[in-house]
């Protein structure tokens, strides 16, 4: 993880750096005391490098890469923001100097400001847990599950969260006080291999629905992030994986379906194996998954990386609502606006095709690797499902 995002860091810490050093008044400092913006990049910046010679993937190794990846967020977001202001500054000097002298003084609270937020996401945003509610209408919701309530969860990413069995504990205890009729869980239990999720699996067998949990994989769930000796060993963490669901008591579906079924109705739960594009795998089997379904069966499918709606759901099927995750809004939403915007056409909340159809993305509970969280808070997203009566004609 650290080694292919390393370039990026170093970038984004010494290039600020620079800025800063080129747009600061150099009467005012001059000669080796200009080195004072370089000190701190360049030792985060070689401890670093240290970290990715021969990266390793154990939970102690993933602590020392997150300490190193907060730190550089501490000073990157700080560096950038007042890198900015002192170059607005440095072009407004010859004309407007007192201009200029209260823009550096505008960009040093600003900077100052920004580390607060920052270091606020890194030690309590991760667990400002919310609860998103959303009501979702359709006037073919069978009527016995008029006002049924599901309760979505995504992202776990239970790695970074090694030894903090006390934000896991919470986390159970706020799904369980919403009394959901089912709970889903759209992919990403693990960051890197099964054994994560071994120290939780105790206090994930607590939830609590009327109809249990029902699963699904997601791309971090495939052991495609760890350096495994053979291929044989990277399918036994997939099937150890696996397996701790099943222990938990989750119902988890490999391109498979499940049925609920109140009175006369039915309500038919699809889930997929990951379908992402590369480099995530694409293992999604929808005619395997609702093999067997009745068209007029009212289907929820459960699909880990929202981009299968748009790939596939959408265009080749009539399934009226899908539940995604995967994007995590990137961890980091100011007002309506997320990064995740830039590589995600779906990203985060409801989307609607004109036949409508529905897709909710989860903006997801964990974080990977640096337990950060900014704007897009960790959330619970609990979703009521309405029978509307259908609209008549004018």
């Amino acid at each position: 993880m650290l080694t292919r995002i390393l370039l990026l860091l170093i970038a984004l810490l010494l290039l600020p750096a620079w800025g800063i050093d080129r747009c600061w008044p150099h009467r005012r400092l001059r000669g080796a005391k200009r080195l004072i913006f370089y000190i701190v990049p360049l030792v985060i910046t070689l401890l670093m490098v240290f970290a990715a010679i021969g990266e390793r993937y154990t939970p102690e190794a993933d602590r020392q890469k997150a300490l190193l990846i907060s730190a550089a967020l501490l000073v990157i977001a700080p560096q950038v923001v007042l890198c900015l202001f002192l170059l607005v500054a440095k072009g407004l000097e010859r004309r407007w100097k007192k201009v200029s002298v209260a823009t550096v003084v505008i960009g040093g609270v600003s900077g100052i400001a920004v580390f607060c937020a920052v270091f606020y996401a890194l030690t309590t945003g991760y667990k400002h847990f919310v609860v998103k509610e959303v009501t979702y209408q359709n006037e073919k919701l069978p009527k016995a599950f008029d006002g049924y309530r599901i309760v979505q969860l995504s992202d776990l990413h239970l790695g970074t969260l090694h030894g903090r069995q006390d934000v896991v504990e919470e986390m159970v205890q706020r799904v369980n006080a919403l009394e959901p009729d089912l709970i889903v869980f759209t992919g990403d239990l693990v960051n890197y291999r099964a054994t994560e999720a071994d120290e939780f699996i105790e206090t994930l067998s607590r939830f609590r629905s009327r109809d249990g949990v029902v699963s699904v994989m997601g791309n971090h769930d495939y052991a495609q992030y760890f350096h495994w000796a053979s291929p044989a060993d990277s399918l036994a963490d997939i099937r150890h994986l696996q397996e701790a669901q099943r222990r938990m008591g989750w119902n988890l579906l490999l391109n498979a379906h499940t049925t609920i079924v109140r009175d006369a109705d039915t309500l038919a739960i699809v889930g997929v194996e990951n379908q992402g594009h590369a480099p995530f795998p694409a293992l999604a089997d929808l005619p395997k998954a609702t093999q067997g379904l009745s068209s007029a069966t009212f289907t929820i499918l459960l699909s880990h990386d929202p981009t299968h709606w748009r790939d596939q759901v959408e265009p080749d099927t009539d399934i009226p609502l899908t539940l995604s995750g995967h994007t995590h809004g990137m961890q980091l939403k100011i007002g309506a606006f997320s990064p995740a915007s830039w590589f995600y056409k779906e990203w985060g909340g409801a989307y609607h095709s004109p036949d409508g159809q529905t897709l909710y993305v989860s903006l997801g509970i964990g974080s990977v690797l640096v337990p950060f969280r900014l704007g897009a808070w960790p959330e619970i997203n609990l979703i009521t499902l309405r029978k509307t009566a259908p609209t008549n004609p004018q």
